[in-house]
């Protein structure tokens, strides 16, 4: 959520930023205003008269002790209290609808990140390692994952669906073989913590994060009376680990890594990347998250960023980096890198990792402060989230860039400890 008191002190420099984003907050800036006034107008007509029922309290106890009738004051009293329980409602009303237009609005992208509409204005900041080449045609994941018996899409949609997947033999060991490294390599390289988090969380818990109310129609809710949902990411639980705490500025930054399903129905978007694993109802994911101090976010960022590039590196997968652009990042976000693997088979860049500083966007949506030195003025920390990696595009990426004209699969050492000392997929393994 954005500060309301810079909303409201800035209202052209919000929307200017705003619309950078491709986003028109012109009906939620004027409602906001609208609600803002009707506050500032509610505020001193219900101050005035608790003031005047104090008084007139006040006056009834003199009556009282002084023998005298105060027939008159008390039934204006009561007039008066059902006058200010009247404007008391209309004011909490009316801060509703005024929480409820702040809810909608989108973090304010940071002075660094580039203007741009699409992924096409992103600009490339980094590329490492060198694009395979073949002296035959690259076959796409999804058919030397059949051909080698360890990936079904056929028997999952039978009882799931489209859009979901069963691995099975080394392709689920390699799945489980990619989430062991990738957190053993996070906490013991990179001083993150793991955690174990539910995976249902609450509504409460996702508007914290962003996600509710605007994205509602993305989660998966379970039905019945419980009002839970399956979790998008990890981020959401991680993030909220610390919902309504005020930490130690001493502490700060901490660090948490976590394995953990994901499910997202994602409407709207069926139709692009249906074939594969590229755009699954339900993936594996490995999530950094961190709290930080204001001044030290943009460069944990950095950090975090380089955290799930060093995932690529030892696995010997080519990557590059790009900056979203104004119109590319997410709701969330106020600034993001994109880390993109290199797929063979489309002979391009892919998605694999989102890292993003949302600055104080959720830790106000979530009400996480701290402490400077644990005492003084509490204020809102900075909440950065990144993918240590996605671990079926992972997967994609070991099956697409190790593919030999045999059919079989190349494991990168780093990761044949955890297959087992198994250098290669085979068919029927």
């Amino acid at each position: 959520m954005l500060d309301p008191g810079y909303v409201k002190d800035h209202l052209p420099d919000v929307e200017a930023r705003l619309r950078t984003r491709g986003f028109d907050p012109g009906p939620e800036l004027a409602e906001l205003a609208a609600c803002d006034a009707e506050r500032r107008r509610l505020i001193p007509l219900v101050e005035n008269l608790k003031r005047d029922q104090k008084t007139a309290g006040e006056a009834v106890a003199r009556a009282k002790k002084e023998g005298r009738d105060a027939a008159d004051v008390v039934a204006a009293s009561k007039t008066r209290a059902a006058e200010i329980r009247e404007l008391e409602a209309a004011l909490e009303a009316v801060e509703a609808r005024w929480r409820e237009r702040l809810l909608t609005l989108p973090n304010l992208p940071h002075e660094s990140v580039p203007v741009g509409t699409s992924a096409a204005d992103n600009p490339e900041v980094r590329r490492w390692g060198t694009a395979p080449s073949f002296d035959f045609e690259p076959k796409p994941h999804w058919e030397l994952g059949a051909a080698l018996g360890i990936l079904d899409f056929e028997r999952a949609t039978r009882m799931s669906g489209a859009r979901f997947a069963v691995l099975s033999g080394a392709g689920a060991r390699l799945e489980r073989a990619l989430i062991d490294f990738m957190l053993d390599l996070h906490t013991r390289d990179h001083g993150y913590r793991e955690v174990e988090p539910p995976f249902l969380v609450n509504r409460a818990a996702l508007t914290g994060t962003g996600n509710l109310p605007k994205f509602e129609q993305d989660l998966f809710r379970i039905a019945g009376d419980w009002d839970l949902f399956l979790i998008p990411t990890a981020e959401v639980p991680l993030t909220n680990l610390h919902r309504e705490e005020i930490l130690d500025g001493r502490l700060l930054p901490l660090k948490y890594t976590a394995y953990t399903p994901c499910f997202r129905s994602e409407a709207g978007s069926y139709g692009a990347d249906v074939r594969g694993l590229i755009r699954q109802h339900q993936f594996d994911k490995v999530e950094l998250v961190k709290f930080t101090t204001p001044d030290s976010s943009h460069a944990e960022l950095e950090a975090l960023t380089r955290d799930a590039e060093t995932v690529l590196e030892r696995l010997g997968l080519p990557y590059r980096r790009v900056l979203l652009c104004t119109g590319d990042m997410g709701f969330a976000s106020a600034k993001t890198y994109d880390i993109e693997v290199w797929l063979p088979s489309q002979q391009t860049y892919r998605e694999i990792s989102s890292c993003s500083n949302t600055e104080a966007f959720q830790a106000r949506r979530a009400q996480i402060r701290y402490r400077a030195d644990g005492t003084g003025k509490p204020q809102f920390v900075h909440t950065l989230n990144g993918s240590g990696l996605a671990v079926g595009r992972t997967l994609i990426a070991i099956l697409e860039n190790g593919q030999r004209r045999d059919g079989s699969i190349a494991i990168p050492p780093a990761l044949q400890p955890y297959m087992g000392g198994v250098e290669a997929i085979e068919p029927g393994s």
